[in-house]
């Protein structure tokens, strides 16, 4: 008999937002007064797609005890790394025993609040059959310049075939753990799954997604994704 084939979730919270500069670290930035960890986590639960999620939270972390979403039966913790790649590796070492080789991990930004059920579901019908796995992406839409020094542009850089990346992007269990293996193993940063993917010579998959999907990077970040939230877009 076949097993089905189930889908997990990982969310690296660990980090403290720096660049982002508020007492509290990012990702319980309040958004329309509930904490920004809070809205992520609630838009992957409400796909029942996602048989579980594991959040890699900071060593010491303890905001995240406000969280109703930590009560569900399907969302665990663990404790996240220095960088991204430790949280969403130990991440997979949480699910080591739950998860199969062939099973699917989406790895979704604790700082993307505006994540919609469509979203998922585009990204899990583009991706089913497919032997890679990819992620949600948006082509790049403005003029790009490559700066040269003191504020300066070099060049106007082509924007043709350019994506910004978004998450969730979703790969086989074996494969993610694989490629970040190696990428850990060498030292190479990993800025997105994808690219750790990409340094085992494959190819991921792009999947338009929505630009309301916005990444909180900045205060003014928030107050976009508060308007996003607010407008209920779909």
């Amino acid at each position: 008999m076949t097993l089905a084939v189930r889908r997990w979730a990982i969310v690296p919270a660990a980090g403290q937002g720096s660049r982002f500069g508020a007492a509290l670290p990012k990702q319980y930035t309040p958004l329309l007064g509930r904490p920004m960890l809070s809205w992520t986590l609630a838009a992957l639960l409400a796909e029942p797609g996602i048989d579980g999620i594991v959040v890699s939270l900071a060593q010491g972390d303890s905001y995240w005890q406000g969280l109703p979403e930590f009560s569900s039966p399907r969302v665990r913790r663990c404790t996240g790394g220095t960088r991204r790649e430790h949280s969403v590796m130990n991440g997979l070492d949480a699910l080591d025993g739950d998860a199969r080789d062939t099973d699917w991990v989406l790895v979704h930004d604790a700082a993307r609040p505006c994540l919609r059920r469509r979203d998922l579901e585009l990204l899990f019908a583009a991706l089913d059959a497919d032997a890679v796995g990819g992620l949600l992406a948006v082509p790049v839409s403005d003029t790009l310049k490559r700066e040269v020094g003191d504020q300066r542009v070099g060049e106007t850089v082509a924007r043709d075939g350019l994506w910004r990346a978004l998450t969730p992007q979703m790969f086989r269990y074996g494969l993610l753990l694989r490629a970040l293996r190696l990428c850990i193993e060498r030292d190479r940063p990993v800025t997105d799954e994808a690219s750790a993917i990409e340094s085992l010579g494959l190819q991921p998959r792009l999947v338009r997604g929505r630009a309301g999907n916005v990444k909180v990077t900045n205060p003014e970040d928030a107050a976009l994704a508060e308007a996003v939230l607010q407008s209920g877009q779909p």
